[in-house]
């Protein structure tokens, strides 16, 4: 219950102060790029019920069904760059905290076909709390764009290499998981992004 109401009064908040950053943002994807402002994705939530995440948009829309994406990926567009290394375009996940959808902290949602991929032990696991905006995985691979940017297949590489070890962290993390680690988390995660 206090983490329920720890991410309405965060999600609605951060929401109402980035609320002129958001409009500015939105003006600048739909100025320099076709396509709607906002990337929806069905990914995994708890208990294995799927959900539509909301990002802002930083692909062209004719982009192909590839799921991973490295750095300098030329689907990218020149605001998705920036969207991306600010991580600003991750902000209408507050939104899906919000709807109860998403937490503040929790493993990050996959989409099905990762999911599937995950070891068939760990998987209830995981999948036992909702899924988060941040999480220790994702400091740990917050880089992950140069790390598939050398990769020679890099969908492969994610699959093989990325996936197992993210879902052991999230393992680690719903196991380990209190309020005062997730309070941690979040100020981690501000460290991360306003001093990357």
């Amino acid at each position: 219950m206090i983490k329920r109401v720890l991410d309405t009064v965060v999600s609605a908040a951060a929401l109402v102060v980035t609320s002129p950053a958001l409009a500015v943002v939105a003006v600048t994807i739909k100025a320099t790029s076709p396509g709607p402002v906002l990337f929806t994705q069905e990914r995994v939530g708890q208990y294995g019920r799927t959900f539509k995440i909301h990002k802002f948009r930083t692909m062209r829309p004719d982009h192909d069904g590839l799921a991973v994406s490295g750095t300098g990926d030329p689907r990218v567009t020149r605001i998705g760059t920036i969207l991306r290394k600010t991580k600003l375009d991750e902000i209408p996940q507050f939104y899906d905290v919000l709807r109860g959808d998403m937490s503040l902290v929790g493993p990050r949602p996959e989409v099905p076909e990762y999911v599937a991929q995950w070891p068939t032990e760990m998987r209830p696991i995981i999948l036992s709390v909702k899924p988060g905006i941040t999480d220790p995985a994702s400091i740990e691979f917050r880089n992950e764009g140069d790390e598939l940017a050398l990769a020679r297949d890099p969908e492969s590489h994610y699959v093989d290499s990325i996936l197992p070890r993210k879902a052991a962290a999230y393992v680690d993390y719903v196991q380990r998981r209190s309020l005062v680690g997730d309070l941690k988390i979040l100020g981690n995660t501000a460290k991360v992004v306003l001093f990357r």
